[in-house]
């Protein structure tokens, strides 16, 4: 058996647009807007989101606190699945232990995993109310499954993922149907690196 670590927003669902503007919100809401748009709301990305934001200035609990209201109003269904990805998902789980591992909280995941019918691939979520760090949320999949960092793969699609994956010590496969360039995921040299969905079978 092996472990599959799956982020969540740009690997399972394309929810771009609704996660920058949530946290463009926040900012606003606490008076440290992005000044740069989209291009900036990225570079967040290119590390651990949290410890970006502190690198920046911002007060974290100010943010967090912000983003309570902010993330009440999102509408899971704004969200749309990646095409392909549910059956990949479903053909892993037959012989896999897969896990979400996400910046973002645990209860959006589960309602977008239900209504996306991804329901029941996943024995845990672990968002952002369990942990904050990626690498620290990835360590304790290591611990509690006790199997080989070998036999753990953490799938993402930017280099802040795949960063964390490799600073855990685990196998990094990047993905370039989400948030980050193929360039840049190049850039960021995980153990695999693929295109289109179905490539993740090469993993099974």
């Amino acid at each position: 058996m092996k472990l599959f670590l799956f982020d969540f927003d740009g690997v399972l669902v394309d929810s771009l647009d609704i996660y920058e503007k949530t946290v463009t919100e926040c900012l606003i809401k606490i008076n440290q807007p992005l000044t740069r748009g989209r291009e900036e709301f990225l570079e967040l990305f290119e590390g651990n989101f949290y410890e970006s934001l502190v690198q920046k200035g911002v007060d974290l609990e100010a943010f967090m606190k912000a983003s309570i209201d902010i993330l009440a109003r999102v509408k899971i269904k704004d969200i749309k699945p990646i095409e392909g990805v549910v059956p990949i998902v479903e053909e892993l789980h037959k012989n896999h232990c897969l896990i979400v591992i996400s910046s973002n909280e645990t209860a959006s995941i589960r309602e977008a995993l239900e209504l996306f019918k991804y329901d029941g691939y996943f024995k845990e979520i672990l968002g952002s109310d369990f942990m904050l760090s990626k690498k620290d949320k990835i360590l304790y999949a290591i611990k509690k499954y006790q199997l080989s960092p070998d036999d753990i793969y953490y799938i993402g699609d930017t280099t802040g993922d795949i960063k964390e994956g490799k600073q855990a010590g685990v196998k990094t496969v990047g993905i370039t149907w989400g948030w980050h360039s193929k360039e840049k995921m190049v850039s960021a040299k995980p153990d695999y690196l693929f295109y289109k969905p179905a490539q993740l079978l090469q993993l099974n």
